[in-house]
């Protein structure tokens, strides 16, 4: 291989996760990766969510519960981010030390198999936006024809940002965030001017889904909890082209906690308008907007929000992609793109998770609790903020991280005894059943993060630390 060609190759594999990214090499500061990561969480399942939350609160119910459980879940789980532009690597390198090389493969792949499901709502979203704009032309598009075909074409769309790589992904969402932030403050003005704000806090919460006000207002938070789960296992890569800790966790925790609730509650608001104005519930943020608004700006809004959806499908594509390829680190980036595209095409033909919204969330969320437990509790406790990037990459025969057959049987355990406990004993997210008064505290999520965490610190207080920090022998550690 030629000077010329590893140069290329060592470029090629730092942006897509494989070696660590040195610091001359970062290519974002604060304003580009709160852009970019405000981009990739503000996309209009955002104003799905809001939708969802809206139905069992009251207004100002939902406010609440929106931005604290939010706001206070993302500062915790964002901690990590630290590790990643210290290290230049991202939540899943660094998960080899905690569940092991094949773990990491086998739990990179699950879950970004169920974070693709979040992609299939946003091209489900965007090809309703198109039909919806099409309409305002006074052109009728049949919806079981072309919605699939529109939908499978913001997937392809996004497929081709995500091979650009982070630079076009960096220049798209720049103008796009923009773009959508001031949709965003308009749409919530078009809520208050289209509906009195006294009407909307008339509006009684659907008590169908629990009878206690308690109970409701939990179960929302149920969800906003397993909101703000959905971005941990991929908020932990693009910090790693953060060229400073400080930018990389405070770009990343208010674009997650701040930018993203606001767009939420901004879907919150409008179904409450839409109900007040229509007498039921929307999640579809074009409905609404072609509802509450005159035509001239709801066709604008219409097709910002439609092509923001190809941005964000762009970036998630991007990371899921780079989580997928930590665990088989020789697969190609390319190719990987491309089969998840396929797979993100099918589940948007397929409709089921645009249609389970709630249980979708809620169930993903019971997979990534413990990992966020676990990652939190090995960074500040248990390795004391201390790897070995030799055992991470397998360098001159450093395999700390090998465990037993590639697989920390500890960081497994502590994942299936907080997803069995929970589902068993505190919260079934299928059913949307309580079993303990522990939901009442933590949520199902929010316990799955805790007992995931409190398990991992017990252990390595016990034997079992000797197992779990293999690796504090080696002298490479920094």
């Amino acid at each position: 291989m030629s000077k010329i060609s590893k140069a290329e190759y060592i470029r090629q594999e730092t942006v897509t996760g494989t070696v660590p990214m040195m610091a001359r090499d970062r290519q974002y500061g604060f304003w580009d990766l709160f852009l970019t990561t405000s981009g990739f969480s503000i996309a209009t399942w955002c104003y799905t969510q809001g939708a969802y939350v809206a139905q069992y609160l009251s207004f100002k119910q939902m406010l609440i519960n929106i931005f604290c459980f939010n706001i206070i879940w993302i500062l915790i789980e964002c901690l990590p981010v630290l590790f990643a532009t210290r290290y230049g690597i991202d939540l899943w390198i660094w998960l080899r030390s905690v569940i092991g090389k094949k773990g990491v493969a086998i739990f990179a792949t699950v879950i970004s198999l169920a974070n693709f499901g979040w992609y299939a709502v946003d091209s489900q979203l965007f090809a309703s936006s198109m039909i919806n704009l099409f309409g305002g032309f006074g052109i009728t598009l049949d919806a079981d024809i072309w919605k699939p075909v529109l939908g499978v074409l913001c997937v392809i769309l996004g497929a081709f940002i995500a091979l650009g790589g982070p630079e076009v992904i960096k220049w798209v969402n720049r103008f796009l965030v923009t773009a959508l932030l001031i949709v965003g403050l308009v749409v919530v003005v078009i809520c208050f001017t289209a509906v009195p704000i006294g009407d909307m806090l008339k509006v009684a919460p659907d008590t169908s889904i629990y009878e206690s006000g308690l109970g409701r207002f939990m179960l929302s938070a149920e969800g906003n909890v397993a909101f703000a789960f959905s971005w941990s296992t991929q908020a932990l890569v693009l910090p790693r082209l953060a060229k400073s800790e400080k930018a990389g966790y405070w770009a990343t925790s208010l674009a997650y906690g701040i930018v993203a609730p606001f767009f939420v509650a901004a879907g919150g608001v409008m179904a409450i308008a839409m109900f007040v104005r229509a007498g039921y519930y929307e999640s579809d943020p074009t409905v609404m907007l072609s509802t509450l608004a005159g035509p001239g700006f709801a066709l604008l809004s219409l097709l910002m929000v439609a092509f923001a959806n190809i941005g964000t499908q762009g970036t998630g594509s991007y990371v899921n992609s780079m989580i997928i390829k930590s665990g088989f680190p020789k697969a190609s980036y390319k190719l990987i793109v491309i089969l998840t595209a396929i797979y993100v095409g099918v589940l948007t033909v397929w409709g089921w998770v645009m249609d389970n919204f709630g249980s979708f969330i809620s169930m993903a969320a019971q997979i990534q609790g413990p990992i966020i437990g676990m990652i939190i509790a090995d960074y500040i406790i248990v390795k004391k903020r201390k790897i070995s990037l030799k055992s991470l990459y397998n360098i001159d025969g450093h395999n700390a991280y090998d465990f037993t057959h590639g697989i920390n049987l500890v960081g497994l355990g502590c994942i299936v005894i907080a997803f069995v406990t929970n589902i068993l004993f505190v919260f079934n997210p299928l059913t949307a059943e309580i079993k303990s008064p522990l939901f009442m505290v933590l949520t199902g999520s929010g316990y799955t993060a805790v007992c995931g965490g409190l398990l991992y610190w017990i252990a390595s207080l016990t034997p079992l630390k000797r197992y779990m920090l293999r690796d504090r022998d080696e002298l490479d550690i920094v």
